[in-house]
């Protein structure tokens, strides 16, 4: 597949952030379902005055409806011109158009070879849960979610480690037909705040539909004491999904960030990116 920038145009890197409360989710839908891809694809339209010109954003990663993001990163090609007579203003429009549950926070000339979601190495997400059995801090409900049993962050954090490194998360992930569902698991631990919040670190070069929010639903049934240590690192060698593992509400995950490579590295991440994945064979006899 080409990625090539069009002649006369250029490559802008955004990086943003949006509380998805509000949102149907990244990516745009029919039916004038509010998304956020959506909001800020029109907004761009209005501040470049360009009606008749629907300029794609492409994102590192498509969140679901309820999902935040901190460190979200998408880009977008522009008009070589366009950008040299509006880009400086650009961003202090874009504050004046969008809406107060999205915002743009810079806009730069990707370096070449970048592509928001295939030069990606790693993404970066939060999730945030309470235990506390008054329930959750109003000012953080849309943002932490309430699990009405005591939870045991060192049981949680012995399964984690089971999960880690390159697997198939067939079992948990919501399977999309071509879609490959191996993934690299860099990083899964959970630290209790002094706030009580428990924040669970999720870290992998990429993930499947609904993959984040069936691990943390995993660890909370350990957690609670429902499950032992070893349950979720034996759900996820069975490689079906379980009617035990539960995708837990989306209000709890924030994408944290998005890490990219050295410039010089982004065109080679961009093409191997986009290679279906295969796990080493164990050979036949």
């Amino acid at each position: 597949m080409s990625d090539e920038v069009q002649p006369g145009h250029v490559r802008i890197r955004l990086d943003l952030s949006y509380d998805g409360t509000g949102f149907h989710g990244w990516a745009k839908q029919a039916g004038g379902k509010r998304t956020v891809q959506g909001e800020i694809e029109d907004a761009l339209r209005i501040v470049t005055r360009s009606q008749d010109t629907a300029y794609e954003l492409t994102v590192a990663g498509r969140t679901d409806a309820g999902v935040h993001a901190r460190g979200q990163v998408a880009h977008v090609d522009l008009p070589a011109g366009l950008w040299e007579e509006q880009g400086e203003k650009l961003l202090k429009r874009l504050a004046g158009r969008l809406p107060k549950d999205v915002r743009v926070w810079s806009l730069t000339v990707a370096p070449e070879g970048f592509n928001a979601r295939f030069s990606a190495v790693w993404r970066r997400y939060a999730y945030r849960v309470t235990d506390n059995p008054g329930g959750v801090d109003p000012l953080l409900r849309n943002h932490v979610l309430w699990h009405d049993w005591p939870l045991d962050v060192a049981a949680m954090n012995e399964a984690a480690s089971r999960l880690l490194g390159e697997h198939d998360f067939a079992a948990y992930c919501k399977r999309r037909e071509g879609a490959t569902t191996i993934r690299t698991l860099q990083e899964l631990s959970l630290e209790r705040g002094a706030d009580g919040i428990v924040t669970a670190t999720v870290r992998a070069d990429a993930f499947c539909h609904n993959m984040v929010r069936s691990l943390i639903g995993a660890l909370l049934f350990v957690g609670d004491g429902h499950r032992g240590p070893e349950w979720p690192g034996k759900v996820l060698a069975a490689g079906v999904r379980d009617s035990a593992v539960h995708v837990v509400r989306p209000h709890g995950l924030t994408l944290e960030e998005v890490g990219y490579p050295a410039d010089e590295l982004l065109a080679a991440r961009n093409k191997e990116a986009r290679n279906k994945r295969s796990l080493p064979s164990a050979g036949c006899c």
